[in-house]
């Protein structure tokens, strides 16, 4: 309702002619003041006190359930805390471990492939037409009767079949 009366009090005074600028808003200020001290109820204006307070020397009292829900509270949360903390460092665990497979398992491939690449140089630096091409380059021939000399010290130049002897116990 106190809205209503203060809108038609203003449309009242837009519709009157102001006679300068400066008076007119003034008027329409004290106008609009007038109507909302009689829009306020009853006679005594509103007054508000600030009021301070403190709260310093207050003693806060003690609580027994409530620390006592404050430490499970703590325990629950720390217990869960705990869990999670395991189960990071097992996950980032396993997958450190992963990597170290996967780089083990290269490793092992990278060997396998070196190994290859030995036997096969191995394979072709003791290839018998290769040695006997190179001891022709050097001026060595096929070795004369008795310039082979066995451990045994017989001398000889007839093929002999390899022989596999049983190794002889020595006593020490």
């Amino acid at each position: 309702m106190a809205t209503t009366a203060m809108a038609g009090q203003q449309i009242e005074m837009m519709a009157r002619q102001p006679r300068s600028r400066a008076e007119s808003v003034t008027e329409r200020n004290r106008n609009l003041f007038e109507a909302q001290r009689r829009a306020r109820r009853g006679p005594t204006p509103e007054v508000f006190f600030a009021k301070h307070i403190d709260n310093t020397r207050l003693v806060k009292a003690d609580d027994p359930e409530r620390r006592r829900e404050m430490r499970q509270f703590a325990t629950v949360m720390s217990l869960l805390f705990l869990l999670v903390m395991v189960y990071v460092w097992q996950h980032f665990s396993a997958i450190e471990i992963g990597y170290q497979v996967e780089a083990q398992k290269q490793q092992v491939e990278q060997l396998r492939e070196e190994n290859r690449q030995l036997r096969l140089t191995e394979a072709q630096l003791t290839d018998p037409e290769r040695i006997d091409k190179i001891a022709k380059q050097l001026g060595l021939d096929a070795p004369k009767p008795g310039q082979v000399v066995r451990p045994d010290g017989s001398l000889t130049n007839t093929a002999v079949w390899a022989q596999a002897k049983a190794p002889a116990l020595v006593a020490q």
